[in-house]
């Protein structure tokens, strides 16, 4: 008698497959967001307590939970200490002056975990205005607060809205190493660890992994954490920060990496307009105008631009950060944008990896939002004996890249990229003036914690 095979025929689908599975995780319970459209209704709520009044016989306790804070009433009941997590069961009632236009008359309270210990800083009343690093010392417990929760999803969002557009363009996500042997950026503001006795360091860019990835996918991204060893402390840096990376290959020149970004960007705040309209408004955001094409200009000619139009002379091989903010604010007077692209950085201001032009320039670009750079990236050099001619006028051992450089003797497409901060990019458009407070966890060059 024949045995029966254990493994699947061809002509099995794989379990899973074509299942869906019915998954409930809030089974039995309701959720803050959902009330307005359940007055009169019994409901069980879970959350924390984020402030509470007491008034004698009769309390108010305001409950969050992940979608919002809603005004419970309590008769006979001792509300918890802030941030104890509970349960409630009551009744959902209008009413015209409670945040959302409802409370619920609770029953039943119960406690799943008490707080032996007030937060140090109260959620309720946590403003930015308030001293940064009070805040960021306490990031583990003010991270709770809506505010915060409500820019990091916007972060979130936007993420969803990067990988979402791209992926829908034919581009794979790829997972690049952090630990490595040489620096993308010439070895600049690096962090060195001890890896088995050898040096390493922290990655500051996927850059030269995505380049060559770009021969295997063509279109490449990656979402994943650099660091910087940044010498200088301002609101607008992080030592590790999230990167958004995009390479593809196939190009004619740095205007098709300028369309993809565009595309992309656009993309991705359409739909946090759309998804995160609450969160917007919370914030007192203002969405950027999407149906405007952002301008472009070339280095130099914004440089003299900002020096005529408004007085500002901006030396050295950038824009430093005032002539970002006025080379702004022509785009936004002249164009309507909020973004502007700064093209053709000469070569002393680029990477090695950067695609000359052969009269000191290079097809590398930033863009610029609301007067700051969030992105950098441009067309890159991809015929090898261009790449060695650069790293020698750097006085770069090419050693030290041999097998990022053995790519291009095996065919490479004309290709190109950029990179974009997401920490940076949210606090932007959500009017953060410290890019700290668009991090869950910051690090800078004072903190390792928590």
């Amino acid at each position: 008698m024949e045995a029966k095979s254990s493994r699947r025929t061809q002509e099995q689908e794989p379990v899973g497959a074509q299942a869906t599975v019915a998954l409930d995780l809030d089974a039995g319970r309701a959720l803050v967001a959902e009330l307005p459209d359940r007055a009169g209704q019994d409901v069980r709520l879970r959350g924390w307590v984020h402030h509470r009044r007491d008034l004698g016989g009769l309390a108010f306790l305001d409950l969050r939970d992940r979608s919002g804070v809603v005004q419970c009433v309590l008769e006979g009941i001792d509300p918890p200490l802030h941030e104890s997590s509970i349960e409630v069961e009551g009744t959902v009632v209008s009413h015209a002056k409670a945040p959302g236009g409802v409370e619920v008359r609770v029953r039943t309270l119960r406690v799943i975990t008490l707080a032996t210990t007030p937060p140090p800083v109260e959620m309720a009343k946590i403003d930015h205005q308030a001293h940064p690093e009070t805040l960021l010392e306490y990031r583990h417990v003010t991270v709770r607060s809506p505010r915060d929760r409500a820019v990091l999803k916007v972060q979130a969002e936007l993420l969803r809205g990067f990988r979402g557009f791209l992926d829908g363009l034919g581009f794979t996500e790829i997972s690049t190493p952090k630990l490595v042997a040489a620096g993308a950026e010439g070895g600049a503001h690096q962090f060195e660890v001890d890896y088995y006795g050898q040096r390493a360091y922290l990655a500051q860019s996927p850059q030269l992994y995505k380049q060559i990835m770009v021969g295997v996918f063509e279109r490449v991204y990656e979402v994943a954490p650099v660091y910087r060893a940044e010498p200088s402390h301002t609101v607008r840096h992080l030592a590790e920060y999230l990167s958004l990376d995009v390479e593809f290959g196939f190009i004619e020149d740095d205007g098709d990496v300028m369309d993809l970004q565009e595309a992309l960007l656009k993309a991705m705040l359409a739909q946090v307009a759309e998804r995160c309209a609450r969160e917007l408004r919370d914030l007192g955001a203002t969405p950027p105008a999407l149906d405007v094409a952002f301008p472009r200009i070339p280095l130099l000619d914004a440089r003299e631009l900002v020096r005529e139009r408004y007085g500002h002379a901006s030396g050295g091989k950038d824009l430093d950060p005032e002539a970002e903010r006025l080379i702004g604010r022509w785009a936004l007077e002249e164009h309507g944008s909020d973004f502007v692209f700064v093209t053709h950085y000469p070569e002393a201001a680029r990477p090695f990896y950067a695609y000359a032009t052969g009269d000191g320039l290079t097809r590398g670009l930033d863009l610029i939002f609301r007067g700051t750079e969030i992105t950098s990236g441009g067309q890159r050099a991809h015929e090898h004996g261009m790449l060695l001619a650069s790293l020698a006028q750097r006085g770069l051992d090419p050693e030290g890249f041999d097998a990022y450089l053995q790519v291009f003797r095996h065919g490479m497409p004309p290709h190109g990229g950029f990179a974009i901060g997401a920490e940076r990019l949210t606090a932007l458009l959500l009017g953060i003036a410290n890019v700290r407070f668009a991090r869950a966890f910051p690090r800078d060059g004072q903190r390792l914690q928590p």
